[in-house]
């Protein structure tokens, strides 16, 4: 059986010892991107979520968001400084619980913060850019996890599919955009975000490059 890249799956000997390695792996990688919405729930649970709760659980979901997106985007010049196709496996699990915390975000605003009201909603649509931009990343995510499955790849055909994908370039720096603009003081952790998308954008347009002229 063919994987996303169009290789076959490896046989024999390394076949057999790759099934429980790679559930340890699996596992491994779901509950490190489960574990901070495990947290905020023990902390929910025990009355722990501070002065603030409602911009509390906002803001953890919104953080772990972006975190997760950035680890995303950082797998494939992982595997071109490394060597390791490995975490390409779990590419598609990190790029999901991202998009699942995006969503929970939003939905905490939506839900918890305003109460489903519609004319405040309205109104931080239009007086908050920030909101718009971290919308826009919202949308942006939806038809790259609409598309993830394999089912998907197939049918979009692998060269589509890719362009596609593209978009979570676009997200990741609206993300990014998103942050920054909602801090009101210390820009320093925005400006790490935006530091490492530059530095992960550069070495794939830097391996692009090397493509182009080979």
């Amino acid at each position: 059986m063919a994987d996303r890249t169009g290789k076959a799956a490896p046989r024999g000997r390394e076949r057999r010892r790759a099934p429980v390695k790679d559930r340890v792996w699996w596992w491994a990688v779901f509950g490190a991107c489960g574990a901070p919405l495990a947290a905020l729930g023990l902390w929910a649970a025990t009355g722990d979520l501070g002065v603030n709760p409602v911009e509390t659980i906002v803001r953890h979901l919104g953080d772990w968001a972006l975190r997760l997106l950035v680890a995303t985007l950082a797998i494939s010049p992982l595997r071109y400084l490394t060597g390791s196709t490995r975490p390409i496996r779990y590419r598609r699990m990190v790029g999901l619980w991202s998009f699942a915390y995006a969503v929970l975000h939003v939905t905490a605003y939506a839900v918890v913060d305003i109460g489903l009201h519609g004319p405040t909603m309205i109104s931080d649509l239009t007086e908050r850019p920030y909101i718009m931009v971290g919308m826009a990343g919202l949308l942006t995510l939806i038809p790259l996890a609409a598309t993830s499955p394999q089912a998907m790849v197939r049918r979009l055909g692998g060269r589509r599919w890719k362009r596609l994908h593209r978009l979570v370039y676009v997200a990741g720096a609206l993300g990014a955009a998103h942050y920054l603009m909602m801090v009101k003081a210390d820009i320093t952790e925005p400006m790490i975000y935006i530091a490492l998308l530059v530095l992960l954008y550069g070495i794939r347009l830097g391996r692009w490059i090397v493509g182009r002229s080979v």
